[in-house]
């Protein structure tokens, strides 16, 4: 099992563990009481900073209920975060924008997190056709 070093820069907010049994993602919580106004971008301090195996990175989502609960969004979208970003001061942080006025409190649960291992080498070959059987192009899933 891989072990993941873990340094706690705030120690109110609870430690990280899985969510009784219910996801293999591991929830992140706002480090420090936040006030965004709609169209303010905000760095959110998640308190934590952790050392990743070799060949692994973390993927940092908002939760499901982020949007609902405080109108904020992730700017990236998706944060990677690799092994190398481990010293005692490479804090993980969540790139917020706010879409209305909000407030966030210390602890809550605003994202979450999976470490996932680095994708392999690939090699590309360019070629004059796939010689596959074309799918009808973008949307065309459930076309009957």
């Amino acid at each position: 099992m891989p072990r993941i070093r873990i340094r706690y820069l705030n120690e109110r907010v609870e430690k990280l563990s899985y969510s009784d049994g219910k996801s293999d993602w591991i929830d992140l919580r706002a480090a420090e009481n936040v006030e965004m106004k709609a169209g303010d971008f905000r760095l959110i301090p998640l308190g934590v900073v952790m050392e990743l195996p070799k060949g692994y990175e973390a993927h940092v989502v908002p939760r499901s209920s982020t949007y609902k609960n405080f109108g904020i969004i992730q700017t990236n979208h998706m944060g990677v975060i690799d092994e190398s970003y481990c010293g005692d001061n490479d804090q993980w942080y969540f790139p917020a924008y706010a879409l209305r006025d909000t407030q966030i409190q210390e602890g809550d649960r605003i994202c979450q997190f999976r470490i996932m291992e680095h994708q392999p080498a690939l090699e590309f070959e360019e070629v004059e056709s796939m010689g596959n059987k074309d799918r009808g192009g973008i949307g065309s899933t459930g076309r009957k």
